[in-house]
């Protein structure tokens, strides 16, 4: 389910005969139910209106999904060491950078998996 820009994964919960739904990529945690689908889908978007709400009240901003870019500020040496280390192995410095911050926090999770 998405509502302006926000996705939520449902679930559905057989023994109560509820549907929960939470909205995902997110610090804050957003959180609806429903019994039907209709109800389910008025629910999530009367949260996330509520949510957006509260935050234009509190004077801050919404958090948002994230989008998948990432925007880098590095020291010229470490550029273009990056670059032609890239380059030497036939691949993008984007390829590069996500292959670093990938293994990174592979190691950090104690070898775990990293999307």
């Amino acid at each position: 389910m998405t509502y302006r820009g926000y996705t939520a994964a449902v679930a559905y919960d057989a023994d109560n005969g509820l549907f929960s739904g939470r909205v995902v990529d997110l610090r804050d945690v957003i959180h609806f139910e429903g019994t039907s689908v209709e109800e389910l889908e008025a629910a999530m978007r009367e949260t996330v209106d509520d949510y957006l709400a509260f935050c234009e009240e509190q004077g801050r901003e919404p958090d948002r999904p994230f989008s998948g870019r990432v925007g880098l500020r590095l020291d010229t040496a470490l550029h273009r060491a990056a670059a032609a280390r890239a380059a030497e192995e036939g691949r993008s410095l984007n390829d590069l950078v996500v292959e670093a911050i990938r293994e990174r926090v592979r190691r950090a999770d104690g070898g775990g998996t990293a999307a």
